[in-house]
């Protein structure tokens, strides 16, 4: 295909395929997230329309590709594909570990204060902001995170936010690891417009050290970014008020931004009906938490023979492959439309390699070969949903086939990884005279 092709296939797919309604900016130029608001899961459903609707197939390894900005480069991505005397696609590892050897260059190190930070969930990069703000290592933390709580319904779909799921786990172990207590303000049994009146009287009257988390639809608040377009998006940010009363300063430490915006717009994200959810806490009781807490908090995080979000999605395609509950494959794509958004968590093992890795002055180098290989997984969950979206348009068996493949390939990266964390673990552990387990729990210790 040649360039103006790409480009026509391309609109031609927002507008009549995707009904997309954000077109006006479109342009080679355009920015694919801030412009045409695409997130990953659009961006894949493009490349899948032009492959299965035009026959020109991305390498694998191109399709995972993380430097994709503008219309311009995902079109030439196809002219390229499409040219027979192109050169050889690049190693998969040069691809896939762009981002690490960015970082390499960019930060000293492990070690180093200028270490890249990790943010891949809203309720814990917020309480972790204020642990940041006092000169602690927060990074423990985020032992929590990788399995953190996901849904599946009763219509075989995997979901990051429920009803059924609650940050108790999260909110008990920060005030055991380091101190606040993290009151609930919102209450469910009241209206939305009691809570926001709650919400406003302790928004007045907080106290400077006070720390207030809302939970409000980041789809209806356009001023922020939404790299995942999700509708709705619940998240979870911080308030301050500001001298002029018309307008809020908002913190979202998940998203590494921090600005004023008009209070109003604020209130109409928080009203939605998606969405329900606030704390507060004082960040004046933070303390150092304990080695033994550590250790505990890590053992009950730590599942080292079970990936559960990989078994999680073999159980949704399995069911949808044999149509148990009435799902056919064709539902498959939006049953696993929020893996992106799940497996962007796996990030998080990054930051409890970091804890041990400094607590035990590692080498810098042996910490690069490990975020590689956690790169690696995160690139191969998006090969999986990308073979995983043409299964659900094709209903090939073959295709069935390499899905279960992939998701053994995840299962084998993702316990080699748990296996050098729970070493390094136990060594840490060692070093701090520490049994890998409490004497009570022994039978079940990681030793």
């Amino acid at each position: 295909m040649t360039y103006d092709q790409v480009l026509g296939a391309i609109e031609n797919i927002l507008r009549e395929k995707l009904n997309h309604q954000h077109m006006d900016l479109f342009s080679p130029q355009a920015r694919l997230n801030e412009d045409l608001y695409l997130d990953s899961v659009l961006i894949l459903e493009i490349m899948l329309a032009i492959e299965l609707d035009h026959g020109v197939e991305l390498p694998e390894e191109v399709i995972s590709r993380q430097d994709l900005d503008t219309v311009d480069d995902l079109a030439r991505l196809f002219v390229e594909a499409s040219d027979p005397t192109r050169n050889q696609v690049e190693p998969a590892k040069e691809l896939v570990f762009t981002r690490a050897e960015r970082e390499a260059a960019e930060r000293i190190g492990v070690h180093g204060e200028d270490y890249v930070d990790i943010k891949v969930h809203c309720f814990v990069s917020s309480v972790c902001h204020a642990v940041k703000q006092k000169q602690l290592d927060h990074r423990p933390f985020f032992f929590g995170v990788w399995d953190a709580g996901f849904a599946v319904d009763r219509s075989w779909r995997l979901a990051y936010h429920a009803a059924e799921i609650n940050h108790d786990f999260f909110r008990d172990w920060f005030e055991r690891l380091y101190g606040p207590k993290v009151r609930q303000w919102y209450q469910p049994e009241a209206t939305k417009e009691e809570n926001l009146a709650a919400m406003l009287e302790l928004l007045e009257h907080k106290k400077e050290s006070e720390y207030l988390m809302v939970m409000l639809d980041l789809f209806h608040l356009p001023e922020r970014e939404n790299k995942f377009n999700q509708n709705p998006f619940p998240h979870y940010l911080m308030l301050e008020n500001t001298d002029d009363p018309a307008v809020w300063m908002v913190r979202d430490p998940d998203f590494r931004w921090e600005g004023k915006i008009e209070k109003q717009k604020v209130i109409n994200a928080i009203m939605r009906p998606t969405v329900a959810g606030g704390f507060i806490f004082d960040a004046a009781d933070i303390r150092k938490p304990s080695a033994i807490d550590l250790r505990d908090y890590f053992l009950a995080c730590f599942h080292e023979d079970d990936n559960l979000l990989t078994s999680a999605a073999r159980e949704i395609v399995r069911a949808h492959v044999e149509g148990r509950d009435g799902v056919t494959l064709a539902d498959l794509s939006r049953a696993l439309r929020e893996l992106p958004v799940i497996s962007i968590r796996k990030y998080g093992l990054e930051h409890g390699f970091a804890f041990f890795w400094r607590s035990l002055q590692l080498s810098n180098a042996e910490f690069d070969i490990i975020c590689d290989d956690i790169e690696a997984l995160i690139q191969e969950f998006k090969a999986l949903h990308y073979v995983v979206m043409k299964l659900g348009q094709t209903g090939s068996d073959a295709l069935a086939a390499r899905v279960f493949e992939k998701l053994d390939v995840l299962d084998s990266m993702e316990r080699d990884l748990k296996r050098r964390l729970a070493q390094t673990y136990r060594l840490w552990c060692d070093t701090r005279g520490l049994l890998h387990a409490p004497r009570h729990d022994l039978e079940d210790a990681v030793a």
